[in-house]
């Protein structure tokens, strides 16, 4: 009825932002008390808490005593909360955290009486393209939005569709999640301000009641809410309040026209702040590690130990999930909120690892202590180099991996240890002080094989494995003393560790699986050949038979695919000024860039087989900072910057690997790496949040904020004939009317908003400094892989190449008595199928079913694909993403998924 209006009582709450989580949690505590005593006076009140249930968890935990007063205000119908744990951004962490942030919440929420069904992100900087399948196989058929809405949406409503056909629902909050601040400006003139906003937004609402949303950040709606509204309610214009979930489904069509597939990511009705993608890059590496990390975690828990070790496992993801807040991750914070997220997605990774520890512990157990395990978290066989620590051989020995069934792979030393790790002379009175080092039989990190005792000389000799037999500290703490007291003087303590040296192993392991090895001794005709080519480098450039690498005289890499593909002049590095902020860039207007360096140098530094490495040095002359007297021209003074860039190739990997890295030492820049392309391209796709998306070369632009077209990538991102697979979230534009990738190395500024940004009309917040986000003082490292085909990401199997490079082998010592026998090699959980990422297998239980494991899947093309699971079980159920039950299925012979375009399935298998 176009007479009407639903006001919608609600507050935003950024949990740490500006200010960081405590003192915001001060104020939330003031603000949720308000809330229940307003509800509880006023049976007309209603009031929906963002979307997050971290607020009222934040909430309870400072006020235990009101639990059952919100239990009853949810039963009541008068607070509406959940779904989420938190409001993320959904850019900046990996598809399945945005499952279990929902997870999470729902079940929080459910304790308390129940979720609000909704698809509620008011203040997300964009969408990502799977949101309306991740809601709907929640069974969530509603969402709510604001921001990244394309122009071609006229309504206040639209149908959002994500690319394997699933739809939900979708609120415009076209003008904000505050749009009724402004009509409740002046109470006693409500109802003429509604009116004419009513009147100036109705091709808007058609006949459906204007949705008026009464709230703001930070704070509570004034108390006296409910009767200035019934004061202005009257015939002509009918006002309700009611919860966000209660507009949509009790005052709405629910059939609308519009239809929207993708993401979201327009500018066009509101900012997306894009710049967030690239500021404050330790935060964005140290999210993947911590997601990277639990993931390992559930796997070998699941699969390798015994113990149920959820409640760590919940703690961490708990962490990662507080951290994914779109003032969080984004960087958009002060320094202490920064440090904040840092130190609890530290918190998250060390619990993780805690328990893949404990888990990898299991099968380590039934090795020797003299041959190293290696655990695979992927789902398909791999052969892995790994780095492990041996006794060097005496030169003209030959030193081999020795794997369970008894064959022989060759190893590559890369690096040997000193054997002298002390050399001390001392009185014999001083011998007593030497003992106290050592704790039972470790000395120096090492353990006492056995030591050497004569007239003024002691000589300990260390190893990792000892093998004389038992050691009693004891005892030579006796003889010491008798020896000190017979020869008085002058003494020489020496400490002696066996030669050790670096090797680097190939070990073939299976799917999810293990495999055991050990390095020692061979004759070199029992060494089993490599079945590919060997990786080799000259002074200039490295090859493996799938890959080649030549260094220019610039120090850049011109780098040759499997199928002949050439990209030229990979890596050029471009620097430019920032004068923009935390949430958008801004280039000054007269910027100086930097791209030729002032010296290049080159070292080899392994010439193979299993692993080629060099290093390109090459020094920049970067101005320091902008000029000190305007932010639009870069300061003259310039430091000299070397950026170090390691370019490696690895027998069998059909693409070469590049890490950078530099000490920062200028401020108010932007640091990009360059991928020229053979031809230009019109579109780029970027792998994240279980799609790959493509773009174009422009952004829709509008409303207040420029469109510069940089955009996210979360495992890959391609464009024509180049494939650049990277390890952390990333920003990318393509540059040069598509003829460059530049992937952003570095965005270093120094406030979280600026009043007066010349690519942004408003303050995106208060200017307040933010000095730790220029990052001077701090080294910056990046780590890519490129992969050069002619047939696309699909033709390179980027999909799992990227899985690949982000998760290496997990490797474990042994703790069995040395010189056992190998256990067999033993295989997981194992998924084939073209296209396939796994996102996620971890261990779950069911009242009625008991312990099982559930396997995450999603088809990565628009064509669908077929997934084959394998593995120790023999029933399978595919459950929601709520881990509701849909369907069993008996097991007799592996699993066969056919997947839709783009489908994201669940199953269980016990």
């Amino acid at each position: 009825m176009r007479n009407s209006a639903v006001f919608v009582p609600h507050f935003h709450w950024d949990r740490e932002w500006y200010e960081p989580f405590q003192v915001f949690r001060h104020r939330l505590v003031a603000a949720l008390d308000t809330v229940l005593e307003t509800a509880e006076a006023n049976p007309d009140f209603r009031f929906t808490v963002d979307g997050q249930m971290a607020a009222i968890e934040d909430y309870l935990e400072m006020r235990p005593e009101n639990r059952d007063r919100v239990v009853a205000l949810v039963a009541g119908g008068q607070l509406a909360i959940g779904p989420w744990l938190i409001l993320l951004d959904e850019f900046l962490c990996s598809g399945e955290t945005i499952v279990r942030n929902l997870q999470m919440g729902w079940a929080a929420a459910a304790e308390l009486g129940g979720s609000m069904p909704i698809g509620y992100l008011p203040d997300m900087f964009g969408h990502v393209a799977q949101m309306p399948q991740i809601l709907a196989r929640a069974g969530i058929e509603h969402a709510a939005l604001w921001r990244g809405v394309p122009g071609s949406v006229d309504g206040h409503a639209f149908r959002w569709r994500a690319p394997d056909g699933s739809e939900v629902r979708t609120e415009f909050l076209f003008d904000g999640y505050d749009n009724g601040l402004d009509v409740l400006l002046v109470p006693d003139q409500i109802g003429r301000a509604l009116g004419e906003y009513a009147e100036m937004t109705a091709e808007r609402w058609g006949d459906d009641p204007v949705l008026a949303m009464a709230g703001t950040d930070h704070n509570a709606p004034d108390p006296r809410l409910a009767s200035w509204l019934r004061r202005a309610s009257s015939d002509e214009r009918a006002i309700t309040i009611a919860t966000l979930d209660e507009y949509i489904r009790e005052h709405v069509r629910d059939e609308v026209s519009a239809v929207v597939t993708g993401e979201l990511r327009s500018h066009v009705r509101g900012n997306i702040l894009p710049g967030v993608l690239s500021v404050r890059l330790a935060l964005k590496q140290r999210m993947a590690v911590a997601e990277r990390t639990i993931d390992h975690a559930e796997r070998v828990n699941a699969l390798w130990s015994r113990r149920d070790d959820s409640p760590f496992l919940s703690l961490a993801w708990h962490k990662i999930i507080e951290s994914t807040a779109h003032d969080s991750v984004v960087g958009s914070g002060t320094d202490e909120t920064s440090d904040q997220v840092e130190a609890r997605l530290a918190e998250a990774t060390h619990t993780a690892r805690a328990v893949r520890d404990a888990a990898l512990a299991v099968p380590a157990a039934l090795l020797p202590s003299d041959a190293y395990l290696v655990a695979n978290p992927l789902p398909f066989p791999r052969t892995a180099l790994v780095e492990v620590d041996v006794v060097a051989p005496p030169e003209g020995t030959v030193l081999v991996a020795t794997a369970a069934d008894g064959s022989a792979h060759p190893v590559q030393l890369v690096s040997e240890a000193p054997t002298v790790l002390s050399d001390e002379h001392m009185d014999a009175s001083q011998l007593e002080r030497v003992l106290r080092r050592i704790h039972r039989r470790e000395l120096f990190g090492r353990l006492i094989d056995h030591y050497e005792l004569t007239p003024g000389s002691l000589v300990f000799h260390l190893a990792e494995v000892p093998t004389s037999g038992p050691f009693d500290l004891l005892i030579l703490r006796r003889e010491v003393a008798t020896a000190a007291a017979a020869h008085p003087g002058r003494w020489r303590v020496l400490t002696l560790e066996e030669a050790r040296a670096t090797a680097l192993v190939p070990v073939h392991v299976p799917a999810s699986g293990l495999a055991g090895f050990r390095v020692e001794p061979s004759d070199r005709t029992a060494v089993r050949p490599t079945t590919s080519a060997p990786a080799t480098a000259t002074a200039r450039t490295l090859s493996n038979g799938l890959v080649e690498v030549s260094i220019a005289a610039d120090g850049t890499l011109d780098v040759t695919g499997s199928d002949g593909t050439v990209l030229y002049g990979v890596g050029r590095l471009v620097d430019g000024g920032d004068r923009g902020d935390s949430y958008n860039y801004a280039p000054p207007a007269r910027d100086v860039l930097v791209s030729e360096p002032t010296e290049v140098s080159v070292e080899l530094l392994e010439n193979g087989p299993l692993r080629s490495r060099t290093r390109v040095t090459r020094v920049y002359a970067w101005p320091t900072a902008l000029s000190s007297d305007e932010r639009d021209l870069r300061g003259g003074l310039t430091v000299p910057t070397p950026v170090e860039t390691l370019v490696e190739v690895r027998a069998g990997e059909p693409f070469v690997r590049v890490s950078t890295s530099f000490l920062n030492q200028s401020a108010d820049h932007r640091l990009r790496f360059h991928v020229p392309l053979p031809e230009p391209a019109a579109v780029s796709a970027s792998a994240g949040q279980f799609a790959v998306t493509e773009r174009g070369l422009t952004a829709e632009g509008g409303w207040g904020e420029y469109p510069i077209p940089t955009f996210p990538a979360s495992s890959f991102v391609s464009a024509g004939a180049a494939n650049v697979l990277v390890d952390h979230a990333t920003e990318y534009e393509l540059v040069g009317d598509g003829s460059e990738i530049a992937l952003t190395l570095l965005r270093a500024i120094g406030s979280i908003s600026v009043n007066i940004h010349p690519l942004r009309d408003e303050p995106a917040a208060t200017e307040i400094p933010a000095p730790g986000a220029q990052d001077l003082g701090v080294r910056i490292e990046n780590r890519f892989a490129v992969v050069p085909s002619s047939t696309g990401w699909q033709g390179a199997n980027a999909v799992a190449l990227a899985e690949e490079f982000r998760n290496d082998v997990l490797v474990a010592r042994g703790t069995a008595p040395a010189g056992g026998q190998l256990p067999p090699d033993a295989t997981g959980l194992r998924v084939d199928g073209a296209d396939i990422l796994v996102s996620s297998i971890r261990r779950v239980a069911d009242d009625d079913q008991g312990a099982g494991i559930e396997v995450r899947l999603a088809a990565m093309s628009d064509t669908g694909s077929t997934a084959r699971v394998t593995g120790a079980f023999t029933e399978a159920t595919t459950v929601d993403l709520l881990g509701r039950p849909l369907s069993a299925t008996p097991v007799t012979d592996g699993l066969e998924l056919v997947l839709g375009p783009w489908e994201i399935r669940t199953v269980v298998v016990r």
